[in-house]
């Protein structure tokens, strides 16, 4: 059922953003298909909003939330896996088949569409690696199969030339002999380490080369630097808080800060994971 003037604060793991004038969640890949065949809006795609900021002005169109499109199977050693699958329930699912190789996902926070769409990786693996086959969907409604050779992949980074397709789906091959028990290890790690359970959106900046942000960000005494409700965490410095009602803006402001000081001090870009909107 269409909904008019949803808060996306409501969908995003920040817990802040705009409202969209519309908001869709379809049960299933049919009803998703049948909507854009008809729909004149301009169109976002979110899944678990793990990795999304909506600016305070809201987003004029139709946001499509994919958290229903989350089926799971497995055939002739491959599983096949929905968009708005979360990452962690298909490293289970996987471990639970004896499929080894998605450890590193339960690392990730959000889904697998979302995972796919920006090469999504932990402890040195990218979900890319795995990829047999991926479907899309266009604006159209038309359904397409792709394979990994119609991309362009790179680190945190997956380049197309279907500009209005997303996905909807995704066929993998864990193929490691046996589970990468380093990962429990590094998970504990993580979990100590960073604001796990807080409203965050997980790492805002990629890593530049021969840098990882964290580092760079902590050596310039930003942790616990505040703009608005918006906080670096104190844990760990490439995650920004929202530590009391920030507001999109907040967010975007104390994000662009950070790459100033950076910029000063490093000489050096941060770009961000997060995609703003």
């Amino acid at each position: 059922m269409l909904k008019f003037n949803e808060p996306m604060s409501k969908h995003c793991s920040l817990r802040s953003g705009g409202i969209s004038s519309e908001f869709l969640k379809p049960e299933d890949v049919n009803e998703l298909s049948n909507f854009l065949k008809i729909n004149t809006k301009p169109v976002l795609m979110v899944g678990l909003g793990s990795n999304l900021l909506i600016r305070d002005r809201g987003f004029n169109g139709v946001t499509i939330n994919t958290k229903n499109l989350k089926d799971l199977s497995i055939s002739n050693g491959l599983i096949e896996s929905g968009a708005g699958t979360s990452l962690a329930k298909l490293s289970r699912f996987s471990q639970a088949n004896l499929k080894f190789g998605a450890e590193f996902l339960s690392a990730i926070p959000g889904s697998v569409g979302g995972a796919l769409a920006m090469n999504a990786g932990a402890f040195g693996s990218e979900i890319w690696q795995y990829i047999h086959s991926v479907k899309t969907i266009n604006l159209s409604g038309e359904i397409q199969e792709r394979f990994p050779k119609d991309y362009k992949i790179s680190y945190r980074s997956t380049l197309h030339k279907f500009s209005d397709e997303v996905f909807i789906s995704a066929i993998f091959d864990f193929n490691l002999k046996q589970p990468n028990d380093n990962v429990r290890d590094l998970l504990h790690k993580r979990n100590s380490t960073q604001p796990i359970g807080l409203a965050s959106c997980g790492s805002v900046f990629k890593n530049p080369k021969d840098h990882y942000a964290a580092k760079l960000i902590e050596s310039t005494g930003l942790k616990g630097f505040c703009i608005g409700g918006a906080c670096v965490s104190e844990m760990h410095a490439n995650y920004i808080i929202n530590q009391n009602n920030a507001s999109a803006s907040d967010i975007e402001n104390l994000i662009t800060h950070i790459q100033s000081v950076i910029k000063n001090k490093h000489n050096i870009e941060l770009e961000t994971e997060i995609i703003i909107i």
